[in-house]
């Protein structure tokens, strides 16, 4: 457990140190935090993100770092994601995206890591406020539903 209580925070740490990196207002690179209910394994989880400005057209890079608790399990999930940005004239924008995944698990009895994929389907507010929902395949969580805010 205290193995895998040093990972955890080395991740956070490194998560953090990302999220607060300062960037030029040109680059359009917002941060943000996220909180959210997963199906298989049933966890309350929470996180950090990082979005960057559109990289082609409006795919846009949104790593994330989401701690899962609940389930006599803690879980720790780095996810590398790309999504894209479906314009609209409207404050509320549709995206979808994938990506792949790091995944931590920590029971009472083992630590274990395994790889993960995930398909998302998201809406944004101009405001920075969004709602998405997360299929994940391999070690990711089937299912995750979950609300967040952008700091831009």
């Amino acid at each position: 457990m205290k193995q895998f209580a040093r990972i955890a925070c080395i991740c956070v740490f490194a998560a953090g140190c990302g999220l607060l990196t300062a960037a030029p207002a040109s680059a359009q690179t917002s941060a943000g935090i996220r909180a959210g209910l997963s199906v298989d394994p049933d966890q309350f989880y929470f996180g950090g993100h990082v979005e960057t400005r559109p990289l082609v057209d409006q795919l846009r890079f949104k790593p994330n770092v989401e701690i899962g608790i609940g389930n006599d399990l803690t879980l720790v999930a780095m996810n590398i994601e790309f999504a894209y940005v479906f314009p609209s004239s409207r404050d509320w924008n549709m995206y979808a995206g994938a990506g792949p995944a790091l995944v931590i698990a920590d029971t009472n009895s083992d630590t274990d890591s395994g790889g993960g994929f995930n398909l998302l389907v998201g809406a944004s507010h101009d405001s920075g406020l969004f709602v998405e929902f997360k299929v994940g395949m391999v070690d990711s969580p089937n299912v995750k539903i979950g609300v967040g805010y952008s700091f831009r």
